[in-house]
């Protein structure tokens, strides 16, 4: 086998779970014979073979199986049954601060880390002024790292993943926490990984994450293997599976989008009154959304409703309307009632049904300075005046 390459033939894991809370050694060995583990299969006859090189997503459900798939890769667990044979040194980024140690520091954590992945000391030596620079942490590296946010923990764990000219690289979620500016840089990371001929397994609820990264997908559904082929497929079914909820857990995660796909959302846009993009208004200023649709020629035209919230996910208020045909769909706020904050539009598109056809989760977004001394989320324009109060008739005196 070349280094890089992974190939599981009927792979299965079963774990047993025991219900009852933690007990004493004492409990256990008395009431040994009355404990019944529950038997969860989290893999069942799983296969696949991945080529030195290839970029492969995993995707599916909580509770799939993809986490348990990662850690058999990385040796974390062995198969109850089956064969899983992976070729060359493995680096691993399956969990925030994973093989950390609270007590030590940054610096402590990193040759700790180094020498799970099988470095020596000369080696991590080399490349520790790169682990440090890339995770951003000059100043914090000689910190505890029980006083690192979990940002701070990913980025520590990222770095030191990357840097160990594995040739075999396994993410779990490693952008569902991190700015916007840190995980451009792991995706050019990543994306340098992959040119250079290393085989990347990738778990992630995010399908532009996977599109962008991964030729090829595998989705899991309650541990069986459901589809593996192009990614764009695997995504189309995973969203399908989740349609029928109006907020799957997998959000957290970083999932974004789910429906049907009998109709999409497939652009959306934000301008200003002249027409040019935005993304920065006024209070009062003119914003125009704007949409392009599309779907079969045999469904219905839907419903799409916009949803307004706010940095934290909470609602300030919706917009709907019935369309009579698929095509580019236009709305305009002529003066934007909101104040100050940064505003994430979700757009809807549902069936008279009920059908979720396609639910886009921060599709479009925009930031909102106030005009002048205005304060909260809202802008109210009503009208003053001040008003006349009659006189008062004297009482008449004889």
């Amino acid at each position: 086998m070349k280094p890089g390459t992974v190939i599981a033939d009927r792979v299965s894991r079963r774990f047993k779970v025991y219900p009852q809370r933690q007990l004493t050694l004492k409990e256990a060995i008395v009431r040994r014979r009355h404990l019944r583990p529950v038997i969860v299969d989290a893999l069942k006859d799983v296969s696949f073979r991945i080529e030195p090189g290839e970029s492969v997503g995993f995707m599916g459900r909580n509770g799939s199986g993809k986490t348990t798939l990662l850690r058999l890769i990385a040796g974390v667990f062995r198969p109850t049954s089956g064969t899983l044979d992976v070729a060359g040194r493995v680096g691993s980024l399956l969990e925030l601060g994973a093989g950390f140690h609270p007590d030590f520091t940054g610096r402590e954590n990193i040759y700790l880390s180094g020498s799970i992945y099988g470095l020596r000391r000369h080696d991590i030596d080399r490349r520790f002024d790169e682990i440090v620079a890339f995770s951003e942490l000059d100043r914090f590296i000689d910190l505890p790292i029980r006083t690192y946010s979990a940002g701070m923990n990913m980025r520590l764990g990222f770095s030191i993943a990357t840097n160990v000219d594995a040739d075999v690289l396994l993410l779990d979620e490693v952008f569902a926490v991190g700015d916007e500016a840190f995980q451009r840089k792991c995706i050019d990371r990543i994306m340098r990984y992959k040119r250079e001929g290393n085989t990347i397994a990738f778990v992630s609820h995010s399908g532009a994450a996977l599109e962008r990264m991964c030729e090829r997908a595998v989705l899991l559904r309650q541990g069986v293997v459901e589809y593996d082929g192009e990614t764009s497929g695997a995504i189309r079914r995973y969203q399908e599976q989740l349609a029928g909820e109006e907020a799957p857990p997998e959000l957290a995660a970083g999932l974004q989008e789910w429906g049907t796909g009998t109709a999409r959302i497939t652009a959306v846009s934000i301008e200003g009154a002249d027409g040019s993009p935005r993304d920065h208004f006024v209070s009062g200023e003119t914003l125009v959304l704007r949409l392009q649709i599309e779907g079969n020629e045999d469904v219905v035209a839907p419903r799409v409703t916009l949803e307004f919230r706010d940095a934290g996910g909470a609602l300030l208020g919706t917009a709907s309307t019935g369309l009579d045909a698929f095509g580019a769909l236009r709305y305009e706020l002529p003066h934007l009632p909101l104040v100050d904050g940064r505003i994430h539009v979700t757009v809807d598109l549902t069936g008279a049904d009920g059908a979720r056809y396609h639910r886009s989760e921060r599709a479009a977004q925009f930031a909102v300075a106030p005009d002048g001394d205005d304060r909260g989320w809202f802008k109210f324009e009503g009208d003053w005046s001040l008003e006349e109060t009659p006189h008062a008739v004297e009482a008449e005196t004889g």
